[in-house]
């Protein structure tokens, strides 16, 4: 397979590799799917010096009629073999234009990229052990399948990560925190990074770290209660919270947020991870319900689970980082990080510890891209065969090289 791979010298005289890549990923916001064009120098082992560039970025909406399917298949009684199976060809197609999409708006061509990585839509995500027959079973299902993004985009694609920690024993979550190892790690600085996606993950990388020393976790709901109830809120005519004006209009109900607090999940220990099977449609059925009873307006359920959403990441702080590593700065991604009423409030919760809170873009990041350029990397490490998740994190027994790969000659010149 024929694709461009620039030497360069590096200011010390050593030829350093460059190479062009996509990431796709689609969380649990379903808010569409997120598709990267990065550039890659360096090495993908963690070894040496690893540097990126953003070289485009895309969100393309879900069409409504797949939005409305994936949202039917969070539910297992509706989601049967034909509608998953039919959806899964479907994504993998609706993936494959968002790589074509961004790879143009890049000003590249297919034979440009050396690979593609997406995570795909998770749809079903149980990580606790299910002894059946006296076997442990622990599954997940990502949905686009990577074998037709290959074919219409003639790129290896690279897919289907999870599955492969889970047989090792391990939550199959998070996997981001391998990256921002490669990427963010400092030798004096305790930092730790925040997504606030649909659900909520946390990743704390000690000063001087190595890999096995990092850990993570998914503190809880993102912006899955926030949208959730907003959505219903105004009957689909908003899907979110666009900069936080409902819940800046409104108080917190703190009787709701005592009794939203009590969520085992937060007391769990980890490593741990969590999804939309626990912050389901039925819980916001609950919320609406206690907001029926108790006559709250509409703004203060939402602020109410907006503030739920930053104690959440304090709380995380608190119980499971703070007296290990007491941190320098929170850096903050994800879309929960364009909403300014929830970054308010994180800074209220953070800075009465002593960290400073801060986002991607702070940086010279993208909170948008940042898990579609993960992915990308996470794709890279998969195709040179090196171990690509931490079990530190995750829970695994050993490392693995996560991933599926699928290859297409269409548009190729038949070498691989």
């Amino acid at each position: 397979m024929t694709v461009r791979v620039e030497v360069a010298k590096s200011s010390e005289g050593a030829d350093v590799v460059r190479r062009y890549a996509v990431g796709l990923m689609s969380g649990t916001s379903v808010d569409g799917i997120d598709a990267a064009v990065v550039e890659i120098q360096g090495d993908l082992s963690g070894i040496g010096k690893l540097k990126t560039r953003l070289l485009a970025f895309e969100n393309l909406p879900y069409p409504e009629k797949a939005r409305e399917e994936i949202f039917a298949l969070f539910d297992p009684g509706q989601a049967t073999i034909d509608r998953v199976g039919r959806l899964h060809v479907w994504l993998g197609e609706l993936f494959a234009q968002a790589a074509l999409a961004v790879i143009g708006k890049a000003g590249l061509t297919p034979r440009d990229i050396a690979w593609i990585g997406s995570h795909g839509q998770t749809i079903y995500h149980a990580p606790e052990a299910e002894v059946v027959d006296g076997l442990e079973l622990r599954y997940t299902v990502q949905i686009g399948e990577g074998a037709v993004i290959a074919e219409r985009t003639g790129i290896p694609c690279v897919s289907d990560f999870r599955v492969a920690d889970l047989a090792a024993g391990g939550q199959g979550a998070p996997l981001v925190p391998y990256t921002e190892y490669l990427l963010y790690r400092e030798e004096k600085r305790t930092l730790l990074l925040q997504n606030i996606g649909g659900i909520g993950n946390l990743t704390v990388l000690p000063g001087g770290c190595r890999a096995e020393q990092v850990y993570a976790f998914d503190t809880g709901p993102g912006n899955v209660l926030i949208d959730g109830v907003v959505s219903r809120l105004t009957q689909g005519e908003k899907t979110m919270d666009a900069g936080g004006s409902m819940a800046g209009r409104g108080r917190v109900d703190d009787r709701l947020l005592e009794m939203l607090m009590q969520e085992p999940y937060y007391r769990q220990p980890i490593p741990k991870s969590t999804g939309r099977e626990r912050f389901s449609a039925s819980y916001v059925d609950r919320l609406l319900e206690y907001r029926d009873r108790n006559h709250l307006s509409a703004e203060d359920l939402v602020a109410t689970v907006t503030r739920l959403t930053a104690w959440t990441i304090g709380e995380g702080y608190r119980r499971f980082v703070r007296e290990r590593h007491a941190a320098d700065a929170l850096i903050v991604g994800g879309g929960g990080s364009y909403n300014p009423v929830l970054m308010n409030m994180l800074r209220e919760e953070m800075n009465a510890m002593g960290v400073s809170v801060m986002t991607q873009e702070d940086l010279g990041y993208s909170s948008d891209a940042k898990e579609a350029v993960a992915f990308a990397l996470l794709a890279g490490c998969t195709l040179a065969r090196r171990p690509n998740n931490l079990p530190g994190v995750t829970g695994a027994v050993r490392p693995v090289v996560m991933g599926k790969i699928s290859y297409s000659f269409h548009g190729r010149d038949g070498e691989l």
